[in-house]
């Protein structure tokens, strides 16, 4: 007997159960920016050539680029990173490389059989292409990429994204992919700050915390405001919300506001400022470096220094604001300034990669 629509649109659905097939295995590349192969010159200068010919780090049209990177960047500051390189260089290598080793190692233990987890710089060694060449020929059934930069930038997750993108285009069969935006706000990468914080603070009395986060050009940030009218540099970035949710310089801010909060940090006691400016163009602000001038003349002596823009100690961290800030705030006047190490290889940064790796 024939049943009209309306019946058979009020009837309960029937779904065959039937037991699914075993699929393959989760990939997890996990990104962090690079590192040359050596201290050397030789070797500094082809990363510096390969990092900073990326449209997006160095965002002018390519000629001028070209150019600016070959003739002149790369010849003659390759020498002076090559000596700050020596000065980080461990006998296992470049700190970035061995705690990225560490992590992948660790992280495959806490993940298990069903995943695989490949390591993979966006310049240099191990490569991108490298760990997803692996992938290929592992019969995957999802890709989770995990760049290492909490909160998001167009030169430094938008590039990874566009990289894994640009390989993953010439396979025949792309599995699932799914891209960890950021995760500046998640639980254990903010208690591995707090840890480290608190650590410090118990060993002194800090009259400042400074938060220092990479700095990227304002043009930079303007160019990723959408609507082209709510970046102002500054008030903006006073809470995070749907119209500056990707903004970097806005989720920095709410990067410090998050650790604070867990570090009982009073207003008026702590400043987020933006470290590694280059060139002639403004870069977001306020600037660490006048930021270190100034605290000895407000009267602040003593200063307790993060680096959430890091997951791992390295050049910006251990020398920019660790020893070159330490000196420069020595010589205007302060007394003591300290650095919080990084998550580094610590048990709460590998937990915190497992669970982006396992969340749907």
């Amino acid at each position: 007997m024939l049943q009209s629509p309306e019946n058979i649109a009020l009837q309960e659905p029937v779904y065959q159960t039937a037991t699914k097939p075993k699929l393959g295995k989760t990939g997890v590349l996990i990104v962090n920016l690079g590192t040359p192969d050596s201290p050397s010159v030789a070797d500094v200068r082809k990363y510096l050539r390969e990092f900073l010919m990326d449209g997006r780090v160095i965002d002018i049209p390519y000629l001028f680029r070209f150019l600016l990177v070959q003739g002149i960047i790369a010849p003659f500051r390759a020498p002076k990173s090559a000596k700050t390189y020596r000065e980080v260089w461990t006998p296992a290598g470049s700190p970035l490389k061995v705690y990225g080793l560490s992590n992948e190692i660790e992280l495959q233990k806490l993940l298990g059989d069903d995943f695989v987890v490949k390591l993979g710089m966006r310049y240099q060694s191990p490569s991108i292409k490298t760990a997803l060449d692996a992938f290929q020929k592992m019969g995957l059934s999802r890709i989770v990429v995990i760049p290492f930069f909490p909160q998001y930038a167009s030169a430094t997750t938008g590039s990874v994204y566009e990289e894994v993108m640009r390989l993953l285009t010439k396979w025949q069969v792309v599995p699932e992919v799914k891209f960890i935006s950021t995760f500046f706000d998640h639980p254990k990468v903010l208690a591995g700050y707090v840890e480290n914080g608190l650590k410090m603070m118990a060993t002194h009395d800090y009259e400042h915390f400074v938060f220092s986060f990479h700095g990227v050009p304002e043009r930079h940030i303007r160019k990723g405001d959408c609507n082209g009218d709510v970046c102002k540099m500054g008030s903006c970035c006073d809470s995070l919300g749907a119209f500056n949710q990707l903004c970097y310089r806005a989720q920095c801010f709410e990067t410090t506001r998050l650790l604070v909060k867990q570090l009982n940090i009073p207003e008026g006691k702590y400043t987020t400022c933006f470290q590694s400016r280059l060139g002639t163009d403004p870069w977001i602000k306020p600037y660490t470096e006048d930021l270190v001038k100034e605290l000895p003349k407000r009267g602040i002596k003593n200063v307790l220094a993060f680096s959430p823009a890091f997951v791992a100690d390295c050049l910006e961290t251990t020398v920019e604001v660790g020893e070159e800030y330490k000196e420069l705030f020595e010589e205007n006047g302060g007394e003591h300034w300290h650095l919080v190490p990084s998550l580094n290889d610590s048990p709460r940064w590998v937990e915190a990669l497992a669970e982006m790796a396992v969340a749907n």
